[in-house]
């Protein structure tokens, strides 16, 4: 089997999990996955069967969209609602939405964020969560991500408990991280804040509403056509330049030729399709100006 399985990821389970759940319900061992959710967020998460595992890293490096609860009135350590308190501040009064708005109009366009101690990201070849997790704090490397866009979509009525939520839906980058993003809008209108809900909606292309869930993958498993949760390979790649090549030119392309660049082409990578299918992905020549090259034959 070749193809994307859309899964829609539940709680509770690590992106890894995920992949090794669906080895064993698909039978097949060559399956990668598209980017990591925490296990307490749930979500589109497309798994890469067969030979579909070779556009993992085009399909990872996507937009993503989500939805998250932002709380004011105190921040954790994780940056989550699963994280121990670290600071407090009670909310008195509701955020009028112009208030908020203007703060996250801020956000929109390149930020730089600094990672969470409390995540995978690897300084001196070891993983910042695993420095949390001894309790020694180190610094961090900043990066650059991309806000796309950043939209309100519910406001809490009321201050309760001293705490004040809201909820935004947010088009981003890879890298981007959504619980560092909801700690900077709380500092913003002068709370600590922590990211209290998440969900990822999309990838790329692919939507939640297309996703499966591990029951209705193994409904489709038992009826003996597990084919029918896949998606085409040509799904994960739609966000990229195409080159539509006739029939004496993809002989040519399965077997990884370099060939003269064609006029119209830009894009620096770009996929190569013959009818509906994708045959490979190339990239302007690193080295030879005026070729093309493979990255990817499938």
């Amino acid at each position: 089997m070749d193809g994307i399985l859309p899964l829609w990821k539940p709680k509770g389970f690590t992106s890894h999990d995920c992949v090794s759940k669906a080895r064993g319900m698909l039978k097949t061992k060559k399956i990668g996955h598209t980017g990591t959710l925490d296990p307490e967020v749930e979500g589109v998460l497309p798994l890469c069967v067969g030979k579909a595992t070779k556009i993992v890293p085009f399909l990872t490096d996507t937009d993503k969209v989500y939805e998250a609860r932002v709380t004011l009135g105190y921040a954790t350590d994780t940056e989550d609602a699963t994280g121990h308190t670290i600071s407090m501040e009670p909310v008195k009064h509701a955020c009028s939405q112009e208030d908020i708005q203007k703060v996250i109009s801020e956000f929109k366009g390149e930020i730089v964020q600094t990672p969470p101690m409390y995540s995978a990201v690897k300084v001196n070849g070891k993983k910042l969560y695993e420095y949390a997790r001894e309790g020694i704090e180190v610094e961090r490397p900043s990066r650059k991500v991309l806000i796309k866009g950043i939209e309100i979509t519910s406001i809490q009525e009321d201050v309760q408990d001293d705490t004040y939520s809201f909820s935004i839906r947010v088009i981003c980058s890879k890298g981007t991280y959504i619980r560092t993003l909801c700690v900077d809008i709380g500092k913003a209108l002068g709370y600590p804040a922590h990211m209290s809900e998440l969900v990822r909606t999309r990838t790329a292309d692919i939507s939640g509403e297309e996703c499966f869930t591990f029951s209705a993958v193994q409904e489709v498993v038992d009826e003996g056509h597990p084919e029918k949760v896949l998606l085409p390979l040509s799904r994960g790649l739609i966000h990229m330049e195409s080159w539509k090549v006739d029939e004496q030119i993809q002989i040519m392309i399965k077997h990884g030729r370099v060939l003269e660049k064609p006029e119209e082409l830009q894009a620096e990578v770009f996929t190569v399709m013959y009818d509906e299918d994708v045959l490979a992905i190339y990239q302007q020549h690193p080295t030879k100006q005026g070729l093309i090259k493979p990255v990817r034959v499938f």
